[in-house]
């Protein structure tokens, strides 16, 4: 319980900015239109490219018996590629909507 609180108290900077984040972003997103919530939210899923390169690195930095950063690596790829798929998917029926009919 002691490294927890120590843990804490010393990336307390850290937590803020985290929380602060959190806020913003809660601000920023239930103040977009309805109209560009799509495109917005399409592109951003798309980045998560960089979630799942990142991921890689950490699996390809662990030690072999690292079996925690393992496991959290192997499930950024996993959500990341769901959330990269889910946001092309998005995009596609996005730009079918524009398409004519034949």
């Amino acid at each position: 319980m002691d490294s927890l609180a120590t843990l804490f108290t010393e990336n307390l900077d850290m937590i803020y900015i985290v929380i602060l984040s959190v806020f913003l972003g809660i601000e920023v997103i239930s103040n977009v239109p309805a109209i560009l919530h799509t495109p917005l939210m399409s592109g951003a899923n798309a980045i998560h490219g960089v979630v799942i390169i990142g991921a890689i690195i950490v699996m390809g930095h662990a030690a072999p018996d690292d079996y925690l950063a393992l496991s959290l690596g192997f499930l950024a790829v996993i959500l990341g590629t769901l959330n990269v798929v889910g946001g092309f998917v998005v995009t596609n029926r996005m730009l079918e909507m524009f398409k004519k009919k034949k």
